[in-house]
């Protein structure tokens, strides 16, 4: 027989194709295995070709050609096809084997197939990856979670091949998060904040474009300085390339191109949705998700821009560089807003679904490697090592001091977009959860009184213990009375 493996790959689309050459640019032996049989060949032919690879026809070959304990990871399209591959790998695994889910898939599907695959004497992993095509070749950042006996088993690999960040490039964006679905869910939190950065980012590029006028040329400029400071992040980075490319045949800016509809695969809608059922207010991540539902509709934004009129010129900006200024402090008050609710609703889940998890930790693993990679993040870090029980990121003396000197900036950003008519829909809904969190007292108590009226839902008081209810109708006065 062969020299075995040392690790399986199922799945060599952009980015199994990518993560395979990874884990074998680490000094490991890899087998891969493609349902569509010519892209094994193509792959072992092409960049595979006199590398540690070992092309299979078949799941059974993949799995004979892999050194116990066997691990086999899935880079498929989540859903129904994981369920069946799952079967089809049970069949021919063995007690001890360990099931790697690498897929963009919802945590319960993972708390499920845990279970399922442990009581056939399996160990499973279902493991956020982050970073694009480029991450999966060069170190994603990785958010393993399932069975915890599988971790020993994959820790070596998967550590290897993360990103790296640390004052010596030494520490892997990798690390345990916790049992069943707690990898996918953290992955999942991933995205849903992606969103929230990626609407503030094109709201403050509309406030640059249409409030104050500025070049693409000029945007750039904005954007490489930004990159230099407190925002220096990948999304900033990128954004500031974007304004620099070029279309080839016109010469014009390619982003003006661009048709502005925007796309999403799912795991932004999954976060709000979670966060209704937990009653957490993850409102950034809601508004970037219906920002992109309303640029879909782009066939009836055109119709109702013949008909709806915005409001009257607005008086000119006469600070261009002060105008920058603040929207660049309402971006960065902004985020902090939107990784508060994520870890807000981290927290939460936690409780719900009995994991431990180690906030620390989890933003040190989106420190590289990961779309949301920032500078930003080692304060996070930091944060939750001073407290790991600290109640919302907006409480840290750094947070604080940070969000209290953004806050006039902030402010009149908002002003400022409602004024000319410029739709700014993260921004002000991360000031109003801002506005709200901070105060002692909301109008929640006419709303309880309300829904008491109606349909005799109760209240408590302030005055006294207990929950009571009113004859609101019998009560009621006229101000004469």
């Amino acid at each position: 027989m062969s020299e075995q493996c040392d690790f399986g790959l199922i799945g060599l689309a952009v980015m199994g194709e990518n993560l395979a050459l990874n884990v074998e640019s680490r000094g490991y032996r890899v087998a891969v295995f493609n349902r569509t049989t010519a892209k094994v060949d193509a792959f072992m032919q092409g960049r595979a070709a006199g590398k540690q690879f070992v092309g299979c026809q078949s799941v059974e070959e993949l799995v004979k050609n892999v050194s116990r304990p066997r691990k086999v990871m899935m880079m498929i399209k989540a859903g129904p096809a994981v369920d069946a591959l799952i079967e089809q790998l049970l069949a021919v695994m063995e007690p001890g084997d360990v099931i790697i889910d690498g897929g963009n898939t919802h945590f319960s599907d993972t708390e499920r197939r845990t279970k399922y695959v442990e009581e056939k004497g399996l160990l499973y992993v279902g493991t956020g990856v982050s970073g694009g095509e480029e991450g999966a070749l060069k170190g994603p950042s990785m958010m393993p979670g399932g069975s915890e006996k599988a971790w020993p088993l994959v820790k070596p690999i998967f550590q290897a091949i993360a990103a790296k960040v640390g004052p010596n490039n030494d520490i892997p964006c990798c690390e345990w998060v916790g049992p069943r679905g707690a990898g996918h869910y953290v992955k999942m939190v991933h995205n849903g904040i992606e969103y929230g950065d990626m609407q503030l980012i094109c709201e403050a590029y509309l406030m640059l474009r249409e409030g104050l006028g500025l070049s693409n040329d000029e945007i750039y400029e904005v954007f490489a300085e930004w990159n230099r400071g407190d925002l220096q992040s990948y999304l900033i980075e990128i954004t500031r390339d974007i304004f620099s490319v070029r279309d080839g045949a016109s010469n014009d800016f390619l982003v003006d191109k661009i048709l502005d509809v925007a796309g999403a695969k799912g795991t932004g809608k999954w976060m709000s949705q979670l966060a209704l059922d937990l009653g957490v207010p993850s409102t950034l991540v809601t508004a970037a998700v219906y920002a992109r539902s309303v640029s879909a509709v782009k066939d009836a934004r055109t119709r109702a821009s013949r008909v709806l009129q915005g409001p009257p010129d607005a008086p000119a900006i006469a600070d261009r560089d002060a105008f920058i200024q603040d929207v660049r402090q309402a971006l960065y008050a902004s985020k902090i807003c939107s990784y508060a609710q994520g870890f807000v609703q981290l927290r939460a889940a936690a409780a719900e679904h009995d994991w431990e998890l180690n906030y620390g930790d989890c933003a040190m693993l989106w420190r590289g490697g990961c779309i949301i990679r920032a500078q930003f993040l080692d304060h996070i870090k930091e944060a939750f090592d001073a407290n790991a029980n600290l109640e919302n990121l907006l409480l840290h003396p750094f947070f604080t001091e940070a969000v209290h000197a953004a806050q006039p900036s902030w402010r009149r950003i908002v002003v400022a977009a409602t004024e000319r008519g410029l739709p700014a829909p993260a921004f002000s809904t991360a000031l109003a959860y801002y506005d709200s969190y901070r105060r002692e007292r909301l109008p929640a108590n006419l709303l309880q009184a309300q829904r008491d009226y109606f349909g005799a839902h109760t209240y408590k008081r302030v005055d006294k213990e207990g929950v009571f209810h009113t004859d609101w109708l019998h009560e009621r006065k006229t101000p004469q009375e």
